[in-house]
């Protein structure tokens, strides 16, 4: 640039007419980050703006029409509104989300944080019942689900498996989900059928959240493992556009990937090398998805070849319970993504993740237990980022996100300076 990096940046935010805030949002960085590139040159503090950065900018503010999209504030509706399914304020799919508008939710997530963290309290949600509704055997889900809402002020209402449900007489999950209706303000449901939400979301005006359809998607789990990448490359100084993300395990059946393979397609220049079993390749029509915008998509049955030069190591178990006549072969110890493996062919600012649970029995060649230890391993924090993603989604849907930043008090008890004994050192409750 023949300006210096603060007067370039500058003259974007004037000709945009944007604030700092809205800006760093726009193009995707944390205010932080941008903050840093705005410093003078000679200041300690100060950073280099990445190159990417500077070509996203510089086509934005030289195009006319992008000029205008970027320009747009919060005139054009809210977030609730814009991520509604006709006209309901439901969460079934992540194709409910452009860039702007996961990002948006990402920002939510973060004014929850000092509530997740056991910092501060909110009762923005009080009065409210969530009916918890679990077709499907899952711990962390659904009492991360109902953590989130009791954070927020809200009330639980739990029911768990499919034998002791109506439906197992017989009822049809149009009347199951109209009679909750009645009795609860939002739903959370997971089912091992794929579709089978959206049916319930059909029978009902209430906000119902995907907790996961067989072998389909799992919205909130993807947008808290991008809300996790995103947080883990600002710590790193590491923009996403760009990144080489691996996916490992069990594609053809791991909802997880399905859902944030979409999101992360949503970000400029991606490289995913998907590594799987044979027979348990990423489907079609996914990669026909994510291949839409130019990113480089590998596929291999190698995992230390697909894992040379990996920004975010993304590892999933083999959901054996989904099968329908595939076998295993090829799904041994090389398979197995492991401390030495890590080593050998990643840097040292890789992030390990794992959309949980892990199979840590001997021969189920799912992610090390090796790996415990190593603060490359985020999958405690990923984990942990469900609680604030969550919240951020309730207060969406029901329409507090404004209310949130004026009810917080401050906690009476004291928490835990670690939430866990192990924990790295950035990855401190405060």
């Amino acid at each position: 640039m023949a300006v210096s990096q603060q007067v370039f940046l500058r003259d974007a935010m004037r000709r945009l007419n944007l604030t700092r805030d809205v800006f760093a949002a726009r193009i995707g960085v944390k205010r932080r980050a941008l903050d840093t590139w705005l410093l003078p040159e000679g200041s300690q503090e100060a950073r280099s703006m990445p190159e990417v950065v500077s070509r996203f900018v510089t086509e934005i503010v030289e195009n006319g029409a992008l000029m205008e999209k970027y320009a747009q504030s919060a005139q054009s509706g809210s977030l609730r509104d814009r991520i509604a399914i006709d006209n309901k304020h439901q969460l079934l799919s992540v194709d409910q989300f452009t860039r702007e508008s996961v990002e948006e939710l990402c920002r939510v997530a973060d004014l929850m944080q000092p509530i997740a963290r056991r910092q501060k309290v909110s009762r923005v949600l009080e009065g409210a019942v969530l009916g918890n509704l679990f077709f499907e055997a899952s711990t962390r889900t659904r009492v991360s689900f109902g953590a989130a809402f009791c954070r927020l002020g809200g009330s639980v209402c739990d029911t768990t498996g499919f034998t002791f449900s109506s439906m197992a007489k017989g009822e049809s999950i149009y009347d199951t989900s109209r009679v909750m209706s009645g009795y609860v303000d939002a739903m959370v449901i997971r089912h091992p059928d794929k579709g089978s939400v959206a049916e319930f979301a059909a029978a009902t005006n209430i906000p119902v959240v995907n907790g996961g359809d067989g072998a389909g998607e799992h919205p909130s789990q993807a947008l808290l493992d991008l809300y996790t990448i995103l947080t883990e490359f600002s710590r790193l100084g590491k923009l996403l556009d760009g990144a080489h993300i691996v996916m490992a395990g069990d594609l053809k059946y791991g909802r997880t990937v399905h859902s944030l393979i979409k999101l992360l397609a949503l970000y400029r220049g991606m490289k995913f090398t998907l590594v799987s079993p044979p027979g348990l390749e990423m489907p079609d029509y996914l990669l026909e998805q994510a291949s839409k915008n130019g990113h480089v998509i590998e596929q291999t049955h190698d995992l230390a070849a697909g894992l040379k030069g990996a920004d975010v190591i993304y590892a999933t178990r083999v959901q054996k319970e989904r099968f329908s006549g595939e076998n295993l072969e090829g799904y041994s110890a090389d398979f197995q993504v492991d401390r030495a493996l890590v080593d050998a062919c990643c840097g040292p600012d890789v992030i390990v993740m794992h959309p949980l649970p892990r199979d840590s029995r001997e021969g189920a060649h799912d992610l090390s237990t090796d790996l415990n230890h190593d603060p490359r391993l985020a999958i405690f924090r990923q984990a942990d980022n469900g609680i604030p993603v969550r919240m951020a989604i309730f207060a969406v849907l029901l329409g507090v996100e404004s209310l949130v930043q004026h009810s917080l008090r401050d906690v009476t008890w004291t928490p835990p300076s670690h939430i866990g004994p192990d924990d790295s050192v950035f990855h401190g409750m405060y």
